[in-house]
């Protein structure tokens, strides 16, 4: 199974941030969510040329997730 990362999702929004769509995503990949928080600004300068009144950003969990088992206690 491939890991858990995070991918960047630039999106174009009409003004008052409303009917946001994705644009692009970055081709970065990120280990964790605090990363990827953390680049937002300069990859949002970076993407300034879409063609919207507002550009924003958003971080999202990309690749496979591993499911933790609870133990279940056996009646009886």
């Amino acid at each position: 199974m491939d890991p858990l990362f995070y991918v960047m999702a630039i999106m174009g929004c009409g003004d008052g941030s409303s009917a946001c769509q994705q644009a692009r995503v970055e081709q970065v990949q990120y280990t964790s969510i605090g990363e990827c928080q953390r680049a937002m600004p300069t990859v949002l300068a970076r993407n300034s040329d879409i063609d919207f009144p507002v550009v924003t950003a958003s971080c999202r969990a990309n690749g496979a997730r591993l499911a933790q088992a609870k133990p279940v206690a056996k009646r009886g």
